[in-house]
């Protein structure tokens, strides 16, 4: 049972559709007892790998821990995590898909506000006016605080956003947000505008491995998955 790999992949959405595709082109057969809704699953004739259906953020707490060998994730996800996290995992293939940019987004009134220096004018305009700082949604606190403080926004507060964060301005809980985004299409639709120099990172699905793995078979199951 020490050499069983542990291979963990996204449980929803569009990375999940797409990873899956991976292993189909490989004529890698995955079975699950219960159907979709399984979290566990196997690979047909490959006793020694098992499958873990897994939030895409948990991928990466797993990875980290070595309780998964290898997984399916965002770029994003990894460069949000924790640095000692980061340390631990190795990314062996960028994919062509989950293409992704995390960004700073503000509403369309703001009309004067076009890049990141005029963001710092009115975050300073708020702490001397209102004698408060302006609130940033985001599901990526350290990747938003890292960006705003190396271009010298610090008046600001973060607001972990729970849901559809490109709602957080328009009902009082936050004035403007970082989120990822692929075309900016649901941004625009919510009466939101990327600034000129926004951009906080590119992001893709990666394979991941864990540093602290190193099961037999593994080299050879990775490299069977990134060929």
């Amino acid at each position: 049972m020490r050499s069983l790999i542990n291979v963990g992949i996204p449980s929803k959405g569009r990375l999940r559709k797409d990873v899956l595709e991976i292993f189909s082109k490989k004529k890698l057969k995955l079975i699950s007892e219960r159907g979709e809704r399984d979290l566990i699953g196997s690979i047909k004739n490959k006793p020694n790998i098992k499958i873990l259906y897994l939030h895409a953020r948990e991928i990466i707490e797993r990875l980290g821990d070595g309780s998964l060998d290898i997984g399916f994730s965002g770029f994003d996800l990894l460069k949000e995590s924790e640095i000692n996290i980061q340390n631990k995992i190795t990314v062996v293939k960028k994919l062509n898909f989950g293409n992704a940019n995390l960004v700073v987004a503000i509403p369309d009134p703001w009309i004067d506000v076009q890049t990141i220096a005029d963001l710092e004018e009115i975050a300073f305009e708020f702490r001397d006016k209102k004698k408060k700082r302006l609130r940033v949604a985001t599901k990526y606190p350290n990747l938003t605080r890292d960006f705003l403080f190396s271009k010298g926004v610090t008046q600001f507060k973060l607001v972990n956003s729970l849901g559809a964060t490109e709602a957080y301005p328009f009902t009082g809980s936050a004035e403007f947000i970082t989120d990822i985004t692929s075309t900016g299409e649901t941004l625009r639709a919510n009466n939101l505008r990327i600034l000129k120099d926004g951009e906080i990172l590119k992001s893709q699905a990666c394979i991941f491995i864990s540093k602290k793995s190193s099961k037999k078979g593994l080299k050879y199951f990775v490299k069977l998955l990134s060929k």
